[in-house]
C-alpha cells in the first residue's frame, strides 16, 4: 500500500500551520492491523529524503508528536502486518477522532 500518494501528500497542511489552532485537522489516519497502535496526521513536510508528519500518536501512550513516513513504512505489527493508511478516513477535528476513540 502506498502509505502516502500525491492527492493525500497535497491535504497536509505545512508544518506548525495548525500550530494556535485549538482544535487541529486530523487529515490522515494510519493503523497497524493487528495492534492497537493509530497515528493521526495533522500536519506534514518533505524533509530532505523523508516526509515528516506532526500529529496525535496512540499506542502505549497517547500524545502529539513528530513521525517520518520511512518508520510507517518499515514498521510491522506483531503479527507482521504492515502499517496501512485508512482509505475511507475522512479528514475531522481532532476532538472528533479522540471522541470516536474514545467510544471504541
Amino acid at each position: 500500500m502506498d502509505l502516502l500518494p500525491a492527492e493525500v501528500r497535497k491535504l497536509l497542511p505545512p508544518l506548525y500551520s495548525q500550530e494556535e489552532t485549538k482544535d487541529p485537522i486530523a487529515q490522515v489516519k494510519f493503523f497497524t492491523p493487528d495492534s492497537n497502535w493509530t497515528w493521526y496526521a495533522t500536519e506534514g513536510a518533505e524533509q530532505e529524503d523523508d516526509f515528516l508528519f506532526f500529529g496525535y500518536v496512540i499506542g502505549l501512550e497517547s500524545e502529539w508528536g513528530y513521525f517520518v513516513l520511512s518508520e510507517l513504512q518499515s514498521a510491522k505489527g506483531p503479527l507482521g502486518l504492515p502499517i496501512e493508511r485508512e482509505l475511507y478516513f475522512e479528514p475531522k477535528p481532532i476532538s472528533v477522532v479522540l471522541a470516536s476513540e474514545r467510544r471504541s
